[in-house]
């Protein structure tokens, strides 16, 4: 049998380049995953020096993906189902314009979560927070008040223009403003209640939106 000495290296020897673009990445890791984790900390921390000097900065890496929501734990918790829907207005190939139906999101989202053991964190929470992060920084009559009320509209239009507009634009067309509503129902009270509550559905309306590029997913265009 042939010997190869000392001229046989080990598979896994790196050479001295490789190691310094290994250890350079796993620090960029480490320093992404603690600045989050530290973001996250001071967010929902009790207030402190830190935390009122950065307050905008955490707030804007914070929300709304990252937002902490403890409802659930909450001594009323919600007893309402808020289903978030939207249509849009079309401009046709002939120039003119279509709307459509009302199509709701949320219970896309249900049918996405029903039976699925390992539902993703998108299908879970970011219709729904984002609905959240809208009204809480609206009036009602829908005027924000403040900066981040921009933003939640820009995020609701984003949302709906990734979800829905290969959908919309199917039999061609080009999605020039969506309108978005909610439809809240209370939750029925158990058999055993006494508590009388109206199954009527209550809407909220938001105004019409101009659809822009920025609103468009990646890659795509509203030509």
């Amino acid at each position: 049998m042939q010997s190869y000495g000392d001229e046989t290296r080990p598979l896994a020897a790196l050479s001295m380049p490789s190691r310094i673009v290994i250890g350079v990445a796993a620090c960029a890791v480490a320093a992404v995953v603690a600045i989050h984790l530290a973001m996250v900390f001071l967010h929902v921390a009790p207030p402190n020096t830190l935390s009122k000097q950065q307050g905008s900065l955490i707030g804007d890496y914070v929300y709304p993906e990252y937002e902490q929501n403890w409802k659930l734990f909450a001594p009323n918790p919600l007893q309402q189902n808020v289903a978030v829907q939207a249509r849009a207005q079309l401009r046709t190939e002939d120039g003119t314009t279509r709307t459509t139906g009302w199509t709701d999101l949320t219970a896309g989202d249900g049918q996405a979560i029903l039976h699925n053991p390992l539902p993703s964190h998108t299908q879970q929470n970011q219709l729904r927070r984002g609905w959240e992060f809208f009204l809480n920084s609206h009036d009602a009559q829908n005027r924000a008040t403040g900066l981040r009320g921009e933003l939640s509209e820009r995020y609701i239009r984003r949302i709906m223009m990734h979800r829905l507009d290969g959908e919309w634009t199917a039999d061609g067309g080009r999605v020039e403003q969506i309108q978005v509503r909610s439809m809240t129902t209370a939750v029925s009270p158990p058999p055993w209640s006494t508590e009388k509550i109206s199954n009527k559905p209550v809407y909220r309306v938001l105004p019409w939106w101009q659809v822009t590029a920025d609103d468009l997913p990646k890659g795509a265009t509203n030509q």
